[in-house]
């Protein structure tokens, strides 16, 4: 678990617009959640629907998934 929660916290690309994937069935990844959560908040990020991160007008997604402005 403690692992998850490093790997995610300390991730080079972590950063604004991130989305976390995790996968509903790995062992830890339940447990990990809260924890993760809490720690992520503390770092000042918030989270938000997709939805609300993506633009649709004048921009595309490069092949890192990065949406960038046309």
């Amino acid at each position: 678990m403690d692992s998850i929660i490093k790997t995610v916290t300390e991730h080079k690309h972590l950063g604004n617009g991130s989305i976390i994937l995790c996968h509903n069935g790995a062992k830890y990844t339940a447990q990990a959640l809260d924890t993760l959560i809490t720690k992520l908040k503390e770092k000042g990020y918030t989270f938000v629907p997709v939805s609300e991160l993506i633009y649709r007008d004048g921009y595309h997604m490069n092949v890192e998934g990065r949406q960038i402005k046309n």
